[in-house]
């Protein structure tokens, strides 16, 4: 069995651990604050192919989500309001004080978890989540399995059930940079989606589900991530629309490749969206990520597949409410692969 080790211990107290897994040619690091994917290793290659820290105090005060599990509803949900079954419900407004985002400022990629089995190739990691927690109602039962399936693809498996109806949408939020560049705009990105939801001010989503042709969102064949429009570089954060519904197994949902190095990643999962995030937001972070790296602007980019954002506020989105007796699973899996 892979040893589990200490990587640190909260201000309470708790201790966070780590687990190394692996299997064929893929190696990943596990830490239990926020189940999140510290870092990955292709064999062949030099250097990490995600973005994080080598010390806890670095997650605590500069991680942007950094390899996290966000929830208990992951990305936006306007003025953090929601009703179901005629029941108003009121989340922190985290972000700027006008919406909700990733399940709150202390939302499940940010507190830790339970590292409850591990083997040499997987990790399982649980969470209880209190009724009333950020505002949520229910109590929410949450399970993830990490696993390493030769010769590298690594899987995500996601659970969840609830003894009140809730509303649960997870998200895996690690950064991809496939080659050790400062900004990943020379990387090609293809997201299998025919459409998107286009977002307001605020980028929660309108309702609206717009067609891709003719527009910039248009990601079906391999471009650059660079693209100028209007003399400026054009940004990505938007939920891709892969499908109107989650599926039972994963599907192919995207692609990233990097021309320098030859690495490609292959991203498939049962969800219907996948926020395609280029890392515009990224402040420069004042102390060093993985083996004393410097991460900026657009260091990495983010496939985070997922139910679409806001989706208790749109009918015509699939509903991300969980119910008692129901259960909540996602699979996602990242193959990686050398040119």
């Amino acid at each position: 069995m892979a040893a589990a080790r200490r990587f640190g211990q909260m201000p309470d107290g708790t201790d966070i651990e780590e687990v190394t897994i692996g299997s064929g040619d893929l190696a990943a690091s596990i830490i239990t604050l926020g189940a999140v994917i510290r870092e990955i290793r292709l064999a062949g290659v030099d250097h990490p192919l995600v973005l994080g820290f080598d010390d806890l105090d670095s997650y605590l005060q500069y991680s942007p989500h950094f390899g996290a599990l966000v929830g208990r509803s992951a990305n936006r949900i306007a003025h953090g309001r929601f009703a179901i079954d005629g029941h108003d419900y009121q989340l922190e407004c985290n972000e700027g004080g006008h919406t909700h985002l990733h399940g709150g400022k202390n939302g499940f990629g940010s507190i830790p978890w339970r590292l409850v089995d591990h083997d040499e190739t997987s990790a399982t990691l649980a969470l209880d989540s209190a009724d009333g927690d950020e505002g949520y109602p229910g109590r929410c039962a949450v399970t993830c399995r990490y696993s390493i399936e030769a010769p590298a693809t690594f899987r995500i498996e996601a659970t969840a059930t609830t003894d009140a109806p809730t509303i649960v949408n997870l998200a895996q939020h690690t950064y991809f940079n496939l080659d050790d560049s400062p900004q990943i705009y020379d990387h090609e990105v293809q997201v299998l989606a025919d459409a998107y939801t286009p977002v307001n001010q605020e980028l929660v989503p309108t309702g609206e589900i717009r067609p891709v042709d003719g527009t910039d969102y248009d990601l079906r064949q391999m471009v650059p991530i660079r693209r100028m429009v209007d003399g400026a570089r054009f940004q990505y954060d938007v939920n891709m629309v892969v499908a109107m519904e989650s599926v039972a197994e994963p599907r192919p949902v995207a692609r990233l490749r990097s021309p320098k190095s030859g690495v490609a990643l292959e991203v498939r999962s049962t969800e219907p969206g996948v926020q395609f995030y280029d890392g515009n937001m990224m402040k420069t972070i004042p102390v060093p990520g993985l083996g004393g790296r410097h991460y900026a602007l657009s260091s990495g980019c983010c496939f985070e597949p997922q139910l679409f954002p806001d989706a208790p506020n749109h009918p015509n989105f699939q509903s991300t409410v969980l119910r008692p007796g129901e259960t909540y699973r996602q699979v996602t899996s990242y193959t990686f692969s050398r040119g």
